[in-house]
């Protein structure tokens, strides 16, 4: 009497346990959908005022160069074989131009959707990114190769180049969506530390009038009025 009384109370709770699994099962799955990327898209002016100064990032890591030089004074007493300052300046400074030259886009053009964008910069090679779920992890252009990918809030490119030279940008917009930031950052096998360069923009309506200036490592900032 006693088993029995047991499974009389045993046999309801398996039914009730059931009937609760059978109603989960018919109500549909939630899936997580991803959350769109970050706006960029717009139109861009250039903010001087905000972005790094080519000339000054330069003498920053010359000096930066020759401080390692004076640490690295003994190693020639120890037989060390170490590349002379002056090379090493020489390649800084081939790579501070390469900043310059990649980095000099005064005006950008972004159009964005949910799973692509393109950067048109004035005067410069477009970036462009197809991150939606067929896109490429790499593409490989025989001479080089390039891939693209959001990190956190970044869109990041990285370019591949031949000789060692490797290319990162790493685009971000601030809160407000009113700035937009680009870190680029150039690796070579011969120096030893990465040159960065951060420009930051603004948004802006085309076809409106102000300066337009031009930043050089031998000329400086160079400004003139002209239609933007």
């Amino acid at each position: 009497m006693k088993i029995c009384a047991c499974r009389a109370l045993i046999l309801p709770s398996l039914f009730v346990l059931l009937v609760l699994l059978v109603a989960c099962a018919d109500q549909p799955v939630q899936q997580q959908v991803k959350s769109d990327p970050v706006d960029m898209s717009g139109n861009w002016e250039l903010d001087y005022a905000r972005s790094d100064n080519l000339q000054a990032q330069f003498n920053s890591m010359v000096r930066g160069l020759r401080a390692q030089a004076a640490r690295n004074a003994n190693d020639r007493s120890r037989n060390t074989v170490g590349a002379a300052p002056t090379s090493s300046q020489e390649r800084l400074l081939g790579l501070a131009q390469m900043a310059e030259f990649i980095t000099e886009s005064q005006l950008l053009e972004i159009e964005q959707s949910r799973i692509a964008i393109r950067v048109e910069r004035e005067g410069n090679f477009s970036l462009s990114c197809d991150y939606g779920p067929d896109a490429p992890q790499q593409i490989d252009y025989g001479l080089g190769s390039e891939r693209c990918f959001w990190d956190g809030q970044q869109l990041v490119f990285e370019i591949r180049l031949p000789d060692g030279l490797d290319i990162v940008h790493r685009l971000s917009a601030s809160a407000s969506g009113g700035t937009l930031g680009i870190v680029t950052t150039l690796f070579s096998r011969g120096v030893s530390e990465p040159f960065s360069l951060r420009r930051v923009y603004r948004r802006y309506t085309p076809g409106s009038n102000g300066y337009r200036c031009t930043e050089t490592l031998t000329r400086g900032r160079v400004c003139t009025t002209e239609a933007q």
